[in-house]
């Protein structure tokens, strides 16, 4: 429900700000998909990916980041990187942000560097 997700994408980023992080861009949607949150982690680019699981009879929230998401969300950090020029040269990662259980209830999990672009 999106809804939900954009209710999880705000607690993710106010916990990432907490731990430091500036947020660039939110939402951004290419015909690839969507980037939850674009941010910088001192002059590291940041594209954060938020889920949330109810129940992990499926995996928990993480494990829904498959090798095909991953490269979904490598083609639009690739647009979102030729968008904005000023950001080109800057070390990247990738990282999920995973919330696990009952909304009133979730546990957060912050993967830094989740994944590998290639």
């Amino acid at each position: 429900m999106r809804v939900t997700g954009a209710v999880f994408e705000q607690l993710a980023c106010r916990e990432l700000e907490r731990a430091g992080l500036k947020l660039l861009e939110r939402n951004y949607t290419t015909r690839y998909g969507e980037l939850d949150l674009v941010m910088r982690d001192g002059d590291m680019l940041v594209f954060v990916e938020v889920r949330h699981r109810i129940r992990a009879s499926h995996g928990d929230a993480l494990a829904s980041i498959t090798a095909t998401k991953q490269m979904r969300l490598i083609q639009t950090a690739q647009l979102w990187l030729a968008a904005h020029p000023q950001h080109a040269q800057r070390a990247c990662r990738f990282d999920v942000v995973s919330y696990d259980g009952p909304a009133n209830r979730a546990q957060m999990n912050w993967l830094r560097s989740a994944f590998e672009t290639g």
